[in-house]
């Protein structure tokens, strides 16, 4: 079948292939000269400098959304300008309208677009077309950057230290940028070549320009950019900076026991390093860390036989992090999670656990990451958590502590080498080292992207090798992982054919995340992408996927999927999003949770979502998902629904509400008499959250975030796993597995940026967390519930100031 499939596809591609040979040249690359000023331009916004009037102009954007290919109109058209000099690159760029009310202008705090008009530009310093750097500006004067990668991958955590200052009057708008050599990389060549891009967006119409245009059907972004030449003689210059930083909690909770305080505060200080080791490598370092104001994880009730992945919210692991991401082995969350080295062996009998740690004490973590003038990446990682000891009780009041996490070391290195037409070459290793009995894990890569002269053909891979030594592995444990997929990848029809396969040995898990292994999975998806709007809608996508997989070892079918779904966006920039699937009788082997195979009888899967025009005051959105479970008759049901409300360019609100009942479905519910216990059992989960956001300027805002989810399980009737993977109805129940699940969390922060990359911060967090065996039925009780019960406040305050070595130097 797998042979089939591959020549099925070969056969597809040597007929695409032909059909790309006789298509047109491809369109010629746009190029624009910068040049050398003696006197800086003041960044106001207004753009009556001397110096501009001499630079060449950047005219001519192309539409790419909702009408690829369309000029803009003569009455709309945008003019930018470059200059530079030994100290930075300075854009000017002029944005016209028909009137003010044509431009959208919400204030949004940095890094964050809002309802506004924005304009960009984005820099290829090395001119590899894989990786760059943008800078935008909104109309309302609010900054946004960051770094791109490979095929457009967008690092919006990424931050530099610019100006800018934007300028509104009757015909339209303008900007002016400076953009310091210290927050850029680029090789030591006495003249410089760069790729560049600049984007224009007009808010309220959705339209999107490029000044060299992109194709919709072409894969990639940076790899679609013009040219900057006229650049000579400029050097990087010493990059050090160093952003100290103190904090103050103070929390309470309602112990309300003998001993123990309800409130209790704390003091902090550390501080980020950054320093340019040479004009492409920089190292980032931060010393005890503070991230106790990130905003709060949304927790769930988790029946799944896989652990939860939550993002990332900690800026110094997501900012910058693209090489580290090469070859998918890092999950940052690994790093100060919360300890699991405590076992039912290191407890005596009838010893409880009285203090345990939430979280491992990160002690410090370090990047180097750049990139040389041959296009050669190198990143290192290194980050070390502290011992975590948690605290035991007996009955007769003796206590003791036990470590449930050692000192821990974790490492990355990264080679990155960029080819051309756009491809690359990567070697990655990640190894985490225990102090003491405990095992320490290695798992090393390689990982290639290759693409074929017009970028249309591609070809990618990933072979991965695990060793796991020390503590239970005391004799060592090798494995290994590979995933490979070639296809088409440009065009208005895509299409791919995908092979992974995993070890039953395999093991990523001590720095990466993966959530189950021993599998083969072949699959084969298909995509058609029409961005030529007709008269109905604007730009049309349709796919199809199938996906069968098996066991690796011992090698055993374990399902089938079948699915397909569409996207269209209308005239009136409202869009719709349909989804189906079919999925067969299959073999689990996770559910058990042991590794007895539980026969499924399949289910079904349909699902509609729909969206308004989100330009306008007020946007709303709907979805609903239907799922059919053949055993017992199943069924579930996803109801959803998002509102936001613009009040207007200060203050906005919106809410996201989800309603998922599930009737008669059957899992795995746990062990009784050596004997695997399932049940059929029905389910409500209810998520609702609120926001608020008011931004009094570009400096200062609040943000409020509200979120309250209720979860339970109901149980109806057991049943024992048989051997064939069937089950039995047993009279035997297993005491306390019906579950009611709430939490609710409130972050609010006020954050003011009083001084270039120096911020002030006060949060305030409201969390509160009930977990029972019996079930409160109906949401407002479960409301009303989490509220009365304990709720764990904190008040935090940080101040971090930004410290650049050359200001500090050119003062003295």
């Amino acid at each position: 079948m797998n042979k089939l499939v591959l020549f099925t596809l070969l056969g597809a591609s040597i007929s695409f292939f032909n059909e790309v040979r006789a298509a047109d040249k491809e369109p010629e690359i746009k190029k624009i000269n910068a040049i050398r000023i003696d006197k800086a331009p003041k960044i106001d916004g207004i753009l009556d400098d001397e110096v501009w009037k001499s630079a060449p102009i950047a005219s001519g954007f192309v539409q790419l959304r909702p009408v690829p290919g369309r000029m803009e109109k003569d009455n709309q058209k945008t003019e930018v300008r470059i200059v530079y000099d030994n100290a930075a690159i300075y854009v000017s760029a002029r944005m016209h309208e028909v009137s003010q009310d044509s431009i959208a202008r919400q204030l949004a705090p940095r890094d964050q677009v809002g309802n506004a008009d924005f304009f960009g530009i984005v820099f290829d310093t090395y001119l590899d077309k894989i990786n760059g750097n943008g800078f935008f500006v909104t109309a309302a004067g609010s900054q946004f950057d960051a770094k791109y990668s490979a095929s457009g991958n967008e690092d919006e955590l990424w931050n530099a230290v610019w100006e800018s200052d934007v300028k509104i009057d009757e015909t339209g708008w303008s900007v002016e940028m400076k953009i310091p050599y210290s927050a850029l990389r680029f090789s030591s060549n006495d003249i410089q070549k760069w790729g560049v891009n600049m984007i224009r967006k007009r808010q309220n119409v959705q339209e999107q320009f490029f000044w060299n245009p992109l194709d919709p059907n072409k894969n990639g972004f940076i790899n679609q950019s013009g040219e900057l030449t006229g650049i000579s003689n400029i050097k990087a210059p010493m990059r050090l900076s160093f952003s100290p930083y103190i904090s103050s909690y103070v929390n309470n909770y309602p112990y309300n026991q003998p001993g123990i305080k309800n409130t209790s505060g704390s003091f902090n200080g550390g501080m980020d390093i950054k320093y340019g080791i040479n004009q492409s490598f920089t190292l980032d370092m931060t010393l005890v860390p503070d991230f106790g104001q990130v905003q709060s994880d949304n927790q769930v009730l988790n029946l799944t036989p896989f652990e939860v992945q939550f993002n990332e919210n900690r800026q110094f692991f997501t900012e910058g992090t693209e090489l580290f991401s090469k070859g998918d082995l890092f999950y940052s969350r690994r790093i100060g999670s919360n300890p699991t080295f405590l076992g039912p062996a290191e407890t005596n009998p009838g010893e409880r656990i009285t203090a345990y740690p939430t979280e491992s004490k990160l002690l410090n973590a370090t990047k180097i990451s750049g990139r040389t003038a041959k296009g050669l990446g190198i990143g290192f990682f290194n980050a070390i958590t502290n011992r975590m000891k948690a605290s035991l009780e007996d009955d007769l009041g003796n206590t003791r502590l036990v470590e449930v996490q050692p000192l821990t070391n974790y490492n990355i290195f990264v080679l990155d080498q960029s080819l051309k037409n756009n491809s690359s070459l990567s070697f990655i290793n990640t190894n985490v080292l225990r102090q003491g009995s405990a095992y320490d894990a290695n798992v090393s890569a390689v990982d290639f992207n290759l693409n074929d002269k017009k970028n249309v053909w591609n070809i990618k891979g990933t072979g991965r090798i695990s060793y796991l030594k020390g503590g239970e592995f005391n004799s060592g444990q090798e494995g290994y992982s590979y995933d490979l997929k070639f296809g088409k990848q440009s065009g208005k029809f895509v299409y791919n054919f995908l092979q992974k396969l995993t070890t039953d040995t395999y093991e990523q898990n001590d720095l990466g995340i993966l959530f189950n292994r021993n599998f083969l999975d072949n699959s084969v998806f298909g995509e058609i992408n029409l961005y030529k709007g007709k008269k109905l809608y604007n730009e049309l996508h349709a796919f199809v996927q199938l996906r069968y997989s098996q066991r690796y070892k011992p090698r055993t079918y374990q399902n089938f999927v079948a699915s397909s779904g569409m996207y269209m966006q209308f005239k009136n920039l409202w869009s719709v999003n349909a989804n189906v699937e079919w999925q067969p009788e299959g073999n689990d082997f996770y559910e058990s949770r042991n590794g007895l195979v539980y026969r499924t009888l399949g289910n079904k899967f349909a699902g509609l979502n729909l969206s308004s025009n989100n330009s306008k005051k007020y946007n709303a959105g709907f979805y609903s998902y239907i799922t059919a479970e053949k055993r017992f008759k199943g069924k579930g049901l996803d109801l959803g629904f998002y509102q936001n409300y613009r009040i207007n360019n200060k203050f906005s609100v919106g809410n996201d509400f989800s309603y998922e009942p599930r009737f008669n479905y059957s899992g795995w519910v746990g062990s009784l008499n050596n004997q695997t216990i399932f049940s059929r059992f029905d389910r409500q989960t209810v998520v609702n959250s609120v926001d608020a956001k008011y931004t009094f300027n570009t400096k200062m805002g609040i943000n409020l975030r509200a979120r309250h989810y209720w979860s339970n399980r109901i149980n109806k009737d057991f049943y024992n796993l048989l051997a064939d993977g069937n089950l039995e109805a047993t009279s035997n129940r297993v005491e306390g597995a019906n579950r009611n699940f709430n939490t609710f969390n409130l972050d609010m922060n006020y954050v003011w940026q009083f001084a270039p990359g120096s911020e002030l911060t006060i949060t305030w967090k409201d969390a509160s967390i009930a977990s029972e065996n019996s079930v409160l039925k109906g949401y407002g009780n479960n409301f009303d519930h989490i509220f009365k019960s304990p709720q764990n406040n904190s008040l935090s305050f940080k101040i971090l100031y930004y410290i650049d070595y050359l200001q500090l130097a050119r003062k003295r």
